[in-house]
């Protein structure tokens, strides 16, 4: 994932800051509980293509 475009990337929902998780290829927004697929090195910032976090999910992020 390009570190330029991870620092441009906002929440489509909120325009919150998002976590990149390397490992699952996601982008993360903590404070809608939302998980953003990247496929094929393209993020899908479309809701309706978002996991659903648990809150232990995202408190785990946060330590």
């Amino acid at each position: 994932m390009d570190a330029r475009l991870l620092e441009i990337l906002v929440c489509p929902i909120c325009k919150g800051p998002l976590d990149y998780l390397k490992g699952e290829q996601e982008l993360v927004c903590k404070a809608d509980r939302l998980a953003f697929p990247i496929r094929d090195g393209i993020p899908v910032m479309l809701e309706d293509e978002a996991r659903r976090m648990s809150a232990e999910e995202v408190e785990a992020l946060r330590k």
